[in-house]
């Protein structure tokens, strides 16, 4: 990966799951960061992370260009990874990601990186397949060198995916959403360097569109059975029609998966990604499901 030594690079959102790698990996690489949140105070987390004066923190919101603006200004690069999964995803996903382009190619940035996701389509059946979609042709009208990266699930540590299975897989019986959807889970850090060096690298990566997914194509019923495994459970488990699940998804919960309603209209959509094309640690296969162990694995483990 090349090194941006002294060279800054903005990264909104890098207080969040993702952002906390990605800011691990530049820093290493010798990059100045500037961490913009809308609360800075949720990422001080990360300063033992950079040496003195490595990395600073701003506050900005996507809904308020100014605040963008002054974010953006003398970087390099500017890396996006705000998302949400309920809320206004137009003005999040689709206005704001627009938003932030425009702020880094107004402060003569480099590069930019939009994080989006697999399915995105302004066609998409969800509103949040549908403002993924939009914000990546404004991304692209606003910044025409950007990378714009579309992750597979994404797990780790810290992650509302596989802890929220391993909490479910304590039922004696458990619901499964989409049972036959199909999804290539990456590793949080494996995303990271994917994200990363496509900010160190723009003449190499610019312009692209990568489909990130780990080594293992799993079906939703598959990924229940495995995290249950991991957590020593081992609950029956049911498959629910999509027809019941849009029914049950009209109260807000969804047993057998974090998915809300919206979510559940974008189930039977694709989750597999074009590994083959991804940059770095993604290329070179990636790590699977069972390699990184989550907190609740790594304590089962122990006792």
């Amino acid at each position: 990966m090349p090194a941006l030594r002294n060279r800054l690079v903005t990264v909104i959102g890098g207080g969040g799951f993702i952002g906390r790698y990605v800011c691990e990996i530049l820093l290493k690489a010798g990059a100045r960061l500037r961490v913009a949140e809308r609360d800075p105070r949720r990422a001080w987390f990360l300063r033992p992370l950079g040496e003195v004066g490595q990395i600073a923190f701003a506050s900005a919101d996507l809904t308020r260009p100014a605040s963008l603006a002054a974010a953006a200004e003398g970087a390099f690069a500017v890396i996006n990874l705000v998302g949400i999964l309920k809320g206004k995803f137009h003005a999040v996903h689709a206005a704001g990601a627009r938003a932030a382009a425009e702020a880094a190619r107004d402060a003569g940035a480099t590069a930019f990186v939009q994080v989006s996701a697999i399915g995105a389509d302004p066609d998409s059946a969800s509103a949040y397949g549908r403002s993924k979609g939009q914000g990546e042709a404004w991304v692209r009208a606003a910044f025409p060198t950007a990378t714009i990266i579309r992750p597979s699930l994404v797990f780790g540590p810290e992650d509302q995916l596989t802890n929220r299975f391993a909490s479910l897989a304590q039922l004696p019986l458990l619901p499964v959403i989409a049972p036959n959807t199909r999804f290539q889970p990456v590793y949080v850090r494996d995303l990271a360097q994917a994200i990363a060096a496509s900010a160190l690298d723009p003449a190499t990566h610019g312009g692209q569109t990568y489909e990130i997914g780990g080594p293992q194509v799993m079906t939703m019923r598959q990924l229940n059975a495995a995290i249950a495994k991991e957590a020593g459970q081992s609950p029956g488990m049911i498959d629910v029609p999509n027809f019941a699940a849009d029914l049950m998804s009209r109260f807000g919960f969804l047993p057998g998966s974090p998915l809300t309603r919206d979510q559940c209209r974008r189930a039977p959509g694709p989750g597999i990604g074009s590994v083959r094309d991804c940059p770095d640690a993604a290329r070179r296969g990636g790590s699977p499901m069972a390699r990184p162990l989550p907190p609740w694995r790594a304590v089962r483990a122990a006792q």
